[in-house]
């Protein structure tokens, strides 16, 4: 009896103990848990700088998705009575900018990187916190990562609908990647850029699974799929740098799983900082947020091109 009363007693203790961390966890943000690391962390040096003799835009070539550019008013008139003539469905269209440009940009600029120059705000959580090698192929992870995130919710979209945008932000990642290896990593031959564009989407298709595997069972898979492919296996791990990868992984998809199928798919979605925290909705803001949209996407001075089938209800 006293050996059972230790061992209950023990247990609640180690429960106790789990939910007062899991509580601490919640009040943190995945900057705070990575910084809160007291490992020493030594890369091995780094043998592939980013050190390129000119940069790629951060959406493509095409004037038209610069970020400055503003169609004239002229065009805009015509495209309007095209789309209402031609019955246009604004929904395929909207694939090609919004997951091809705005959302691919969105992924690539949250880990991209180039030998002596400043990191950005997220770019020194990635490199810096949880002490990621600055190297091309690291940026293909991080980026890698964030377009799964993406993918995750282009495949709750309806399927036709979800399957185009997920087709446009993996063409165009491919794409910039090739332009990259040659313009900025120097890969003048196209032999040698297909084999490491080969290698990547392999890479790409393996950390799909396991990401779909951890998202869809628990924390420790999950974790252990970014430390597979985002940590590169290495063994020289902080287990915090994990948590706080997880819990930043997990509240994007929360976020992105509160956004209806209308607000995503007209590019509204930023990714959350990892020095902020995501505070769950209560019932009244889901509320207050579907009156919202609402009134935007059931407005008469809504323009043709603005329109769309898809649901602005969660």
């Amino acid at each position: 009896m006293f050996r059972q009363a230790l061992r209950s007693q023990s247990q609640a203790c180690r429960f106790s103990t789990s939910v007062a961390r899991l509580r601490a966890l919640e009040a943190l943000t995945p900057k705070d848990i990575a910084q809160s690391s007291t490992i020493k962390i030594e890369l091995p040096e780094n043998k592939a700088p980013v050190n390129p003799k000119q940069k790629r835009p951060m959406l493509s070539d095409s004037k038209y998705e610069a970020e400055s550019y503003q169609l004239p008013k002229v065009m805009q008139a015509v495209g309007e009575v095209a789309i209402t003539v031609f019955r246009l469905d604004m929904d395929r269209i909207r694939a090609g900018p919004i997951a091809g440009s705005v959302y691919y940009a969105e992924c690539k600029r949250i880990g991209l990187q180039f030998q002596d120059e400043e990191l950005s705000d997220t770019a020194k959580f990635f490199y810096e916190d949880l002490h990621l090698p600055r190297t091309f192929s690291q940026w293909f992870q991080i980026t890698a990562l964030h377009t799964w995130m993406l993918s995750v919710r282009m495949r709750a979209m309806p399927f036709k609908y979800g399957k185009n945008y997920q087709q446009k932000l993996i063409d165009r990642f491919f794409r910039d990647m090739e332009l990259r290896l040659h313009d900025e990593m120097n890969v003048n031959s196209s032999r040698i850029s297909d084999q490491y564009l080969k290698d990547y989407n392999d890479q790409l298709r393996g950390l799909v699974c396991s990401y779909d595997e951890g998202f869809a069972t628990d924390d420790a898979t999950l974790a252990s799929a970014l430390w597979r492919n985002l940590f590169n296996a290495r063994t020289n791990i902080d287990f915090s740098h994990l948590e706080a990868m997880v819990k930043y992984v997990r509240e994007q998809l929360y976020v992105l799983s509160k956004m209806s199928d209308r607000d995503f798919a007209t590019g509204k979605f930023k990714f959350v900082p990892p020095d902020q925290i995501v505070n769950h909705f209560t019932k009244e803001q889901e509320q207050e947020m579907l009156e919202r949209a609402k009134k935007e996407y059931e407005a008469e001075s809504l323009l043709p091109s603005q329109r769309s089938k898809l649901s602005y209800e969660n």
